[in-house]
């Protein structure tokens, strides 16, 4: 059984453009390899997944595998929702990051890069956007405040990864770098256990308590390494008259302190609504 009319649909037509939009800067990227970066890897590796994660749900919808899905585990519409967000912030961040570190006044090729990159992620915007704006379309984890607030804990967590640079010989940032890490693999378990409905019923244990207990542990970890990072990064260490526009060491001893921050109060804000059980946080 296939559906056309999905593809040809306002949505089905967003995906293509996407899949399109990704491919062909990624593409076109390539033919401007740039020095072995975080920053370039990041970029490097968001637009096929992206494209590959679009393409895998256009074949679900076409085909219309995600009725079956729907019936036995999971919210389809709660799903794609959350990808689309996860997909907006992704190549938002990528699009700013080529600009800001590739793109220069007679680079014409990464100009069109760029412009590339800034039209991607403004059609995942429009899908986000107009997927939360339809009210038929259910909403109930990823799609809700619970989950978004997951999304942006391990979006930070990612900026926070690409950022890190010179700690190598100082045993404290080593520290907060395995501080950093220890809190991120989980997320997407709870994630997933949260959206496969058949899954969460077989778990022999309470997820929402042992999410109560990730979060203690992710507030905890985050207040320790928001302590140390800045005390031996920034503190007393002002900027660089000479730091270039497209940043140094400094910036990114800065872009982390501050997502850090962000990711701190993100994890408190989570712990605090699930605690008290409040806008859609299931409280044990």
């Amino acid at each position: 059984m296939c559906s056309i009319a999905s593809l040809l649909s306002c949505r089905g037509l967003l995906h293509l453009g996407e899949i399109l939009l990704c491919i062909v800067t990624f593409i076109l990227s390539s033919f401007s390899p740039k020095p072995l970066h975080s920053y370039w890897i990041y970029c490097m590796f968001i637009w096929p997944i992206c494209a590959l994660l679009t393409l895998v749900i256009t074949i679900i919808e076409l085909f219309l595998i995600h009725k079956f899905i729907l019936f036995l585990c999971m919210d389809w519409d709660d799903f794609t929702t959350g990808i689309a967000f996860m997909a907006s912030l992704t190549t938002c961040t990528v699009a700013i990051c080529y600009c800001v570190f590739y793109v220069c006044l007679v680079c014409v090729w990464d100009w069109l890069v760029a412009v590339l990159a800034i039209l991607c992620c403004a059609l995942y915007i429009t899908e986000f956007v107009r997927d939360k704006c339809d009210s038929t379309r259910s909403v109930k984890y990823l799609a809700a405040l619970p989950g978004t607030f997951k999304i942006l804990e391990a979006y930070a967590s990612c900026i926070i990864y690409i950022s890190l640079t010179g700690y190598h010989t100082q045993v404290p940032l080593i520290l907060c770098v395995v501080l950093y890490i220890i809190p991120f693999p989980i997320i997407p378990v709870i994630v997933m256990v949260n959206v496969m409905n058949s899954l969460r019923v077989c778990l022999p244990f309470n997820i929402s308590r042992l999410e109560n207990i990730f979060l203690v542990l992710s507030v905890v970890v985050y207040i320790v390494a928001a302590i140390i990072w800045p005390f031996y990064t920034v503190h007393n260490n002002p900027q660089p008259d000479d730091c270039p526009a497209g940043g140094c060491q400094w910036s990114f001893y800065f872009l982390v302190t501050f997502m850090t921050c962000v990711n701190l109060c993100l994890f408190t804000v989570d712990l605090v609504f699930t605690l008290l059980g409040i806008c859609g946080f299931q409280r044990v």
